[in-house]
């Protein structure tokens, strides 16, 4: 009765989420004309209303972490058990969706993401043709491994671009690149792998350190600490302000400063690893809601983040895997004991 008691917060909260109106996303920069025109305002995440949200959305997570954790069953949603029976398959769907991502990039004159254009640059076409034989590498499944560490090498270049903020943007490609440098799909049919507990933690957390680290560098660059950026994407598409749609009448910059926690929201509780089930069916609905108004270009952009959110919601939802999602680097001896196989030998 105890879990059961506790299970009501977390899983109360994501329902007041996800039957609240939540700010939709798009990553601004690929859709207003001369991004770089938008200066950084740092000023504008120190307002008191601003740094408000920021500190709610930290505690929040360390609240929704601790309660998991110490208090919740793992998988919280049993219902969903079938679905971690796609563990083995995982690493090929994931190594298919950075596939395409990297092949519909390279084909655009992008690096990496929609909002790092290398097509006029000296080295342009040589930087995507690497990334477009990637792509089709990673699509074709075939020893990836190698794949996976030349893309986690290659990808620093984005930094020689448009500098750091450029390359954290694109952390969570990278992320898919170290988890899959650690899970690599096999040869056997459709990729099927059992990979050790220690190599599965190991590649979980680069990948929830890679998307969440995106996420919350988008909710600053292009929200909390570039409110022009945000205004002017309001402005060409109002269609984003969901709470004006069901009629609630938010100023222009409390809604950016919303919808920025949100996003933060979203990528602190990724990097958390607590209750993944809960955490990617509420974050899908917001990362889904903009596909009807930019279409392939949005689908494209966060195919990616898509793959990340099917395999914490496939590894979250098996009992053997379900520990090694929300898994955190710890002085403790004991952390150790969950490596162990997969299929439940332990391992050295």
């Amino acid at each position: 009765m105890e879990k059961i008691r506790w299970c009501a917060v977390p899983l109360g909260v994501a329902g007041v989420l996800a039957a609240a109106p939540q700010p939709a996303y798009a990553h601004e920069k690929w859709f207003v004309p001369g991004p770089e025109a938008y200066p950084t305002d740092w000023a504008f995440a120190l307002r008191p209303i601003t740094l408000a949200l920021i500190l709610a959305v930290v505690a929040a997570t360390v609240v929704w972490r601790v309660v998991a954790v110490r208090f919740l069953p793992t998988p919280e949603l049993p219902f969903l058990a079938r679905v971690g029976d796609l563990v083995p398959y995982v690493p090929r769907l994931l190594a298919i969706h950075l596939g395409i991502s990297l092949l519909a990039a390279s084909v655009s004159g992008h690096f990496l993401t929609h909002d790092l254009d290398v097509s006029h640059l000296g080295v342009g076409p040589v930087v995507l043709l690497i990334e477009g034989a990637l792509g089709v590498w990673f699509i074709t499944g075939i020893r990836l491994q190698a794949a996976a560490i030349l893309l986690t090498l290659v990808g620093p270049l984005a930094m020689l671009v448009t500098g750091p903020t450029g390359l954290l943007s694109a952390m969570d490609l990278l992320g898919v690149a170290v988890f899959l440098a650690f899970v690599p799909p096999s040869d056997g049919t459709f990729g099927r792998v059992q990979p050790t507990g220690t190599a599965l933690r190991r590649g979980l957390l680069a990948l929830r350190l890679g998307t969440g680290g995106a996420l919350i560098t988008l909710a600053f660059a292009e929200k909390l600490a570039n409110p022009a950026l945000a205004r002017e994407t309001i402005r060409l598409f109002p269609e984003l302000d969901v709470f004006r749609l069901a009629g609630i009448h938010l100023p222009a910059d409390t809604f950016i400063g919303v919808a920025g926690a949100t996003e933060l929201l979203f990528g602190l509780l990724v990097i958390s690893g607590a209750l993944p089930q809960v955490a990617v069916l509420v974050a899908g609905i917001p990362f889904n809601a903009t596909l009807l108004l930019f279409g392939q270009t949005e689908l494209l952009g966060h195919l990616p983040v898509y793959g990340v959110f099917l395999t914490l919601l496939v590894y979250g939802s098996n009992k053997r895997t379900a520990e090694l999602v929300r898994w955190l680097p710890t002085p403790r001896r004991g952390s150790e004991r969950q490596a162990v196989l997969v299929n439940g030998s332990q391992v050295g």
